[in-house]
């Protein structure tokens, strides 16, 4: 029976399987296969997107926290480009199933979780985002009630006016992620210019008002070896890499939509090391130059916001909006939403996952992860990377290593097929799990091995990459070359009639189980 149609690398199930898959409880529209012709994203609409998530508040206050530590402004500047370079790889392998296989990131995790172990990686996902998303919203919070506060004077003064900002603009980001993946695509596409202008305009005023680029980068490094720089460095690089890890996760989410895979690849590789580089050495720039303007340095751009008259801070409140409001709903709601929406996609929607997950954020308190650089960079970053960078080796290790870019998709949405494994769980991805976060664990409890925290994200990742592969070898699950064969025989094939007999069509090929 013709169960897959593959045409220009990009595969989806024929009509008549998918009809028969729309009654099955792991089957719903936000969760099914994406067709031929919703993969309408081209390489401009992914460029736009990590562009529109780097220019954020805390991408422009990263660099501070390491200065805090220690490093000079270029050492700051290296760590970040070389962990988004580091992260930039699983976020590349990762694209290439979503892009495939049209596949969003819980239905992926079925791949190497199975049918219900597959929650783990995409509630452990979407716990994450959580945080972020309540990071960002308390962000976007202090921007605007900056904005009442200095323009009507009797607003601070009213009880409770930081929360009725924060649950307003809460609000703002649910009701805009509710919109799905349409919504991500054209705000990204305004709010790309908008911050990404606003940026240049920062940083020019900063030179002209202080007569260069002020104290911060003549600063010298306040390492006096390198074994204390590197104490510092390798924590703050895995920080870096954790910043994006969640991203490397469900990039699937977004690469489904994908045109080609040369496309997002092309614009995901130029787009999210350089914009991320740039906007750091503007977050430097601008707050070396605050120091001689205003006597102290103000990596916090709301505070640095305040020393303004009332119409530049609401130019500036409109700009912190948009760009948290952008990462927001393109990195911290979908792939919760989706992770609660396939606890049970037959009753759960993605507008409700919006919802539980905005109230979910609440609780993660993000006022007090954002009290101080320490526990932004060292417990909430490091801490979260110890726990994905093991998930991300297991789903890069199945996809590449194990199935080697071949799956049965249909059965991603049968309860009883090969993707169920026993009982809906993948015992192996749950082994492979826990090895990878136990080991980089131990460095927290023996001194000597201290250097296994510090880079939990890339120990957890590569020890889970082996031990997963080792674990798998003659997996049931694992599609033989006697089941899979291709048959390049077909033409004049459209999406509307996935079943018509074709012929002689060297760009596509039906799969055959």
């Amino acid at each position: 029976m013709k169960t897959q149609i593959e045409q220009n690398g990009i595969v989806t199930l024929t009509s008549e399987v998918a009809n028969g898959l729309s009654n099955s409880e792991m089957w719903n529209d936000d969760l099914r296969p994406t067709t031929l012709k919703e993969h309408s994203w081209k390489g401009l609409n992914f460029a736009t997107l990590w562009i529109g998530m780097c220019l954020c508040i805390p991408a422009y206050t990263m660099a501070s926290g390491m200065i805090s530590l220690g490093m000079n402004w270029w050492q700051a500047i290296g760590t970040i480009f070389l962990g988004n370079v580091i992260v930039l790889i699983p976020i590349l392998l990762n694209s290439h199933a979503g892009t495939k296989f049209g596949i969003p990131y819980p239905v992926f995790a079925r791949l190497w979780f199975g049918s219900k172990g597959a929650h783990i990686p995409a509630l452990a996902r979407a716990i994450v985002a959580a945080g972020w998303f309540g990071i960002n919203t308390w962000i976007g919070t202090t921007a605007i009630d900056t904005l009442l506060s200095a323009s009507f004077p009797k607003w601070a003064n009213l009880t409770g006016h930081t929360a009725i900002i924060f649950v307003l603009f809460w609000a703002l980001n649910v009701v805009v992620a509710y919109r799905g993946h349409q919504a991500i695509k054209v705000l990204g596409l305004i709010a790309t210019p908008v911050v990404g202008i606003s940026s240049i305009i920062l940083l020019i005023w900063a030179f002209s008002h202080s007569g260069g680029w002020g104290p911060i980068l003549a600063t010298p490094s306040k390492f006096n070896t390198a074994g204390e720089f590197f104490k510092v460095f390798f924590p703050a690089l895995t920080g870096v890499i954790a910043f994006w890890a969640t991203l490397a996760l469900n990039i699937p989410d977004f690469c489904r939509y994908a045109k080609s895979q040369k496309s997002q690849m092309i614009a995901q590789s130029f787009s999210l090391p350089i914009t991320m580089s740039i906007f750091s050495f503007i977050g430097i720039a601008v707050t070396s130059a605050t120091v001689v303007i205003f006597g102290s340095a103000l990596w916090d751009p709301v505070q640095l916001l305040a020393k303004f008259p009332p119409f530049v801070i609401f130019l500036g409140t409109v700009v912190i909006v948009i760009a948290s409001l952008t990462i927001n709903v393109g990195a911290n709601i979908v792939a919760p939403a989706r992770a609660i929406e396939n606890l049970n996609p037959r009753r759960i929607t993605f507008g409700l996952g919006a919802l539980i997950t905005g109230l979910f954020a609440i609780l993660m308190q993000p006022w007090y992860i954002m009290g101080n650089f320490g526990n932004y960079i060292f417990g909430w970053l490091g801490t979260y990377g110890a726990l994905l960078g093991p998930i991300d080796g297991i789903a890069i290790a199945d996809y590449w290593l194990v199935r080697r870019r071949q799956m049965a998709l249909n059965e991603l949405y049968d309860v009883n097929g090969r993707y169920s494994y026993k009982s809906g769980f993948n015992k192996n991805g749950v082994y492979a799990l826990i090895i990878g976060v136990a080991i980089p664990v131990l460095g927290l409890v023996i001194p000597g091995l201290r250097f296994l925290w510090d880079n939990a994200w890339t120990f957890g990742l590569l020890i889970s990459i082996v031990s997963y592969t080792f674990l798998m070898k003659g997996d049931q699950s694992v599609l033989q070359p006697g089941e899979y064969e291709k048959i390049t025989s077909f033409e004049n094939f459209t999406p509307n009639s996935l079943t018509d007999s074709v012929t002689n069509n060297e760009n596509m090929n039906v799969d055959i189980y």
